[in-house]
């Protein structure tokens, strides 16, 4: 997992409540495209029928089309748990998602996979997403998740929380399976401590 210290980006209001991954990911272009995740995000709000763009989505427009920040309303990432409706994300070079709320399988898919999921107030979260919207893609954002603050036109630093394991696996770039290598040492010790105080399980058979 590439690990999470700042990000510089422009911001892109989305600003709709409940939007669920299959929106942000169509499970039914998944074969079409052949896995193609920066294609994928969003595929049908940014196509019209007849596959041509539609420019009246955000994403698709000048100012937006590479942005790295999303701003979002409530209860982001409802619905299932697919894994592609992050990956779209970062194959779109979009690292932070700022949010009135998550839905929590999309919000720890997102730690999974390197991108920042902060949660505003929604008093803060309002005056943020309208900073946005004034600014419209003229100048980035900066997060920084040293200082827990992001920077940008418009109004002063905006701080945010983050529980300290979420932070630190963020900064050190470790999904569930980089933390379990952290402690190799102690399950090295814990099996050697095993194989001496009880030698049996060593050769027990299975039984099936």
């Amino acid at each position: 997992m590439q690990p999470f210290s700042s990000h510089t980006a422009i911001a892109a209001p989305l600003l709709n409540d409940d939007i669920n991954t299959d929106q942000i990911a169509p499970i039914m272009h998944t074969r079409s495209l052949k896995d193609d995740y920066k294609a994928m995000l969003f595929y049908r709000a940014r196509r019209r029928d007849d596959g041509s763009e539609n420019p009246d989505f955000v994403l698709n427009k000048p100012q937006f089309r590479n942005a790295g920040i999303l701003v979002a309303g409530n209860n982001f990432g409802a619905g299932s748990s697919r894994e592609s409706a992050v990956w779209s994300m970062t194959a779109n070079d979009i690292r932070v998602i700022v949010a009135k709320s998550f839905a929590d399988i999309y919000r720890e898919n997102c730690l999974q996979n390197g991108v920042l999921p902060i949660v505003l107030a929604p008093h803060e979260a309002d005056a943020f997403a309208a900073r946005v919207v004034a600014v419209n893609g003229a100048a980035p954002f900066m997060v920084d998740l040293g200082t827990q603050r992001i920077s940008g036109p418009g109004g002063a630093d905006v701080a945010f929380e983050i529980a300290a394991a979420d932070r630190m696996r963020l900064l050190e770039g470790l999904d569930d399976i980089g933390l379990t290598l952290k402690h190799m040492n102690e399950i090295a010790n814990w099996e050697k401590r095993a194989a001496a105080e009880q030698p049996w399980l060593q050769t027990a058979q299975d039984s099936r």
